[in-house]
């Protein structure tokens, strides 16, 4: 491990002065001591510990910002995700973070992203919270050898102040809160928040700035590996069923968040997880349930009697954004390399409310590039003040907010890859059968895992199939454990004039979300979209 003296001695050449005392790669357990004495957080039963984040209970993506400067300026995809700040204003703000940081106690954790060792990031994260020093522990890759930690520098550092606030009219923030990141000078400068999401999504956008430029792609999605080795990506926005899906007690969990797919093959970019436990139980989720009841485990804003020490994980009284932050050793069936081949399969996941996309679809690898493109899911009616009905909601590549590239780059790297590899591509649906939300039923995860299970073991490989009339899917008419009416979702609603209103009204959503990609979008890909109505 490298001296005091080394680690001062790299925080001097970034500014960093006048510290009072440094907690560098501190353990777990001795990190829960720090905590709990500083009354950070509480030990709960059975040893997580649980902590608030105060007024932030997720992350604030109005607040994040890319430093315009020579080396990136070019690559960024500039606009309404990457909003830019010029250089000066980062430097102001740096040079106030360093002064606040003077005479703090400094938590440093020196770890990895990317478990492709040719591939994998060093990074450094300073906080001067001791609960977000173990979360980076657990979100991370940690060096188990003592010599490669002692061989490793830290390329990328994430400095993480939640007490320093911005002044928005002096600092050209738009509030107290910021997360700014300067690709030249490869650091993250993170203030005015407690939660640490922003820890690791800042890492992960900076991975999904620097892989693809070596032809390296980047994903949010959950990934598993089958007793043959047959691999399977799960794109997905939130609602989908991503983690629920991705858990399968037959197949092995190489990650269930973000990957990298190199010319090795499939690798996680992350040691842990970050889960929502909001109505967590042990029935529906009994992995991610076990880790609720793990010393090590984070647990974000949950609920806990304080006597008892007791959790209530239906209580949404702080937010519904509860979460839990582990390492991947808390569950099971894993593969603890964190990395395996290339994909046979990719699934791309939707929760259509609107009730009106097929089940399951076999993708054209164009086809495949458009709906990443889209990467459509659909809102229920209620979950905003004003929504009475479904709305559709498109964050491109599946994750949007972290994508920093323009999505044809992303998008283009994908079909190279799908063809390189011969990958089979499939659209499922999670959401709606019988009618829009309100008037249908949510799609049985009996149905979805049975029809998931066929794509992935080649049973629906050669299969009768029809092509949609609206979204120009391919769509299987038989798949076994599923009833036929199932598959063709317009024989599942009453009111069959309905349906065919709802699916012109969706298929024209995905078409005017796409205009925008237009003009750097090859033609096969944008023809391979649903029909205009």
């Amino acid at each position: 491990m490298p001296t005091s003296e080394q680690v001062l001695k790299q925080l001097n050449q970034q500014g960093i002065k006048n510290i009072n005392e440094i907690h560098f790669n501190l353990g777990t357990a001795a990190l829960y001591e720090h905590a709990i004495r500083r009354r950070e957080g509480s030990l709960s039963h059975l040893g997580p510990l649980v902590v608030r984040t105060g007024s932030h209970t997720g992350r604030s993506p109005n607040d994040k910002f890319i430093t315009k400067e020579p080396t990136s300026d070019h690559n960024v995809w500039w606009g309404k995700v990457n909003t830019p700040m010029e250089e000066a204003k980062f430097e102001k703000i740096y040079a106030k973070m360093l002064a606040y940081i003077q005479g703090k106690d400094l938590y440093i954790q020196d770890c990895y992203a990317g478990a492709d060792s040719k591939y994998k990031l060093p990074i450094r994260i300073i906080t001067e919270k001791a609960w977000h020093s173990i979360f980076a522990r657990n979100i991370f890759r940690q060096y188990k050898d003592q010599s490669e930690l002692e061989a490793s520098s830290p390329e990328f550092t994430v400095i993480d102040m939640p007490g320093f606030h911005a002044d928005p009219e002096m600092d050209g923030t738009h509030s107290e809160v910021f997360v700014i990141l300067n690709f030249g000078k490869k650091l993250v400068l993170i203030g005015g928040t407690h939660y640490a999401g922003e820890i690791k999504k800042s890492i992960f956008t900076t991975l999904n700035y620097f892989n693809p430029l070596e032809k390296v792609m980047s994903m949010h999605c959950s990934a598993n590996v089958g007793k043959e080795g047959d691999v399977a990506i799960l794109f997905g926005l939130s609602g989908t069923g991503k983690t629920t899906l991705s858990a399968d007690p037959s197949r092995r969990l190489i990650g269930d968040d973000e990957h990298g797919w190199s010319d090795n093959g499939v690798f996680n970019y992350e040691g842990g997880c970050y889960a929502k436990v909001i109505n967590l139980s042990k029935q529906a989720e009994p992995e991610i349930y076990e880790t609720t009841r793990k010393f090590g485990t984070i647990l974000e804003n949950v609920a806990m009697d304080n006597e008892s020490r007791r959790l209530d994980l239906d209580d949404d009284t702080l937010t519904e954004n509860t979460r839990a932050a582990y390492p991947l050793t808390h569950i099971d069936n894993i593969v603890p390399e964190g990395m395996a081949g290339h994909p046979k399969n990719i699934i791309m996941l939707t929760a259509d409310a609107f009730g009106v996309l097929p089940p399951i679809s076999k993708l054209t690898n164009e086809q495949a590039m458009y709906h990443f493109i889209s990467g459509y899911t659909a809102k229920v009616a209620g979950t905003e003040a004003g929504v009475t009905e479904p709305k559709a909601t498109f964050s491109t590549c599946f994750g949007a907010p972290f994508m920093v590239l323009h999505p044809t780059v992303y998008a283009e790297l994908l079909g190279e890859k799908i063809i390189k590899h011969n990958v089979k591509c499939w659209l499922v649906n999670t959401g709606w059968t019988g009618g829009a939300y309100g008037v249908g039923k949510r799609m049985s995860i009996k149905y979805t895992r049975a029809m998931l299970n066929a794509a992935l073991t080649g049973k629906l490989d050669n299969v009768e199939t029809y092509v949609d009339p609206f979204f120009n899917l391919i769509v299987p008419k038989t798949c076994e454990g599923v009833p036929a009416e199932v598959l063709n979702p317009r024989n599942t609603w009453a009111d069959k004039n309905k349906y065919d209103e709802t699916a012109k009204k969706l298929a024209n959503m995905f078409i005017e979300n796409f205009a925008q990609f237009a003009d750097s979008t090859k033609g096969k890909i944008i023809s391979s979209g649903p029909n205009k109505f």
